[in-house]
């Protein structure tokens, strides 16, 4: 097989099975994802993980129709603590990690992430904020989201992740209401030739091959009918302006202490490890714009 994870485009495709009621998505990430985990000195086993949440992210916050922004959330007890994934409707994401450093970093989730547990936040532009918590009971991510499908939203619905740390890929299928199959036999049949196709994809093709070329190789003989592609990247979302909103959060007495011992403040982004830097100048600009912040004491 050829290697293309060179000039793999980072991309969503959807697509549907003409004359079923089987929706899909499939997703490659390349350059998008390795310029999400650059600014971190992430272990291959972590950088594996956080692709997969990134996959998994993306291809989640499709189902959810929403604009805005969606955050999905691992936490354990075992070595990786934490895996976040925040990414928009805009198809932009970032990520990022913490884990013990002194632990030895091997295995799959199950092992890495014992004990853990999903959250899902979703912040739409307009409405209200939703979120939900998936205990990770699964030893793959794909399998607690299935069962989680399966629970909430009543559809069936299969996840098929893969990462190598530097490309990932997704695919979903998933069932809905009856439309064009109102027979159950029929509809049971259609979802089960086409969950068995896709379970013959490889994650070398998944890290590989383009959406397209996946697609063909997997459903060559059936009906489907792709929507128009869909551009994936990285982009952090700090900025400066966000940076110092939280500087202001800070009681006054405590960034005067930060300013005369380290004479400036500096706060770095724990996504992509840009650093703000505030002097005094700019401190004294940011509390007369926002107003003073003495702190108060709640009762």
């Amino acid at each position: 097989m050829t290697d293309n994870s060179m000039t793999l485009t980072d991309k969503a495709r959807r697509f549907v099975f003409d004359n079923t009621d089987i929706r899909g998505e499939a997703i490659t990430l390349n350059s998008s994802l390795q310029s999400a985990l650059e600014a971190h000195a992430y272990p291959e086993s972590v950088s594996v993980l956080l692709g997969e949440m990134a996959t998994c992210a993306l291809l989640l916050s499709t189902t959810l129709k929403f604009e805005g922004t969606m955050t999905l959330q691992a936490r354990s007890e075992g070595p990786v603590s934490l895996l976040v994934v925040e990414c928009t409707h805009n198809r932009t994401f970032r990520a990022l990690a913490r884990f013990d450093d002194t632990a030895a970093l091997s295995g799959d989730m199950h092992e890495l992430m014992p004990k853990g547990q999903l959250v899902v936040t979703v912040d739409p532009e307009k409405g209200k904020r939703y979120q939900g918590i998936i205990p990770m009971e699964h030893e793959t991510l794909a399998g607690c989201f299935e069962t989680y499908f399966q629970q909430s939203e009543q559809l069936p619905t299969r996840l098929w992740l893969s990462s190598n740390g530097k490309q990932a890929g997704g695919l979903l299928l998933q069932a809905l209401p009856p439309h064009e199959e109102k027979d159950d036999a029929k509809r049971e049949e259609s979802w089960n030739r086409v969950t068995m196709l896709a379970n013959t994809i490889t994650a070398a093709e998944q890290q590989t091959l383009e959406v397209e070329d996946q697609l063909t190789r997997l459903f060559h003989e059936e009906d489907v009918r792709l929507f128009d592609e869909e551009t994936i990247n990285f982009n952090c979302s700090c900025s400066r302006e966000r940076t110092g909103n939280a500087l202001f959060n800070l009681e006054r007495a405590e960034v005067d202490q930060i300013l005369e011992e380290e004479g400036d403040i500096h706060m770095d982004c724990h996504f992509c490890s840009r650093r703000y830097t505030f002097t005094q100048d700019d401190v004294e600009k940011l509390f007369a714009s926002h107003g003073s912040n003495t702190g108060q004491t709640l009762h």
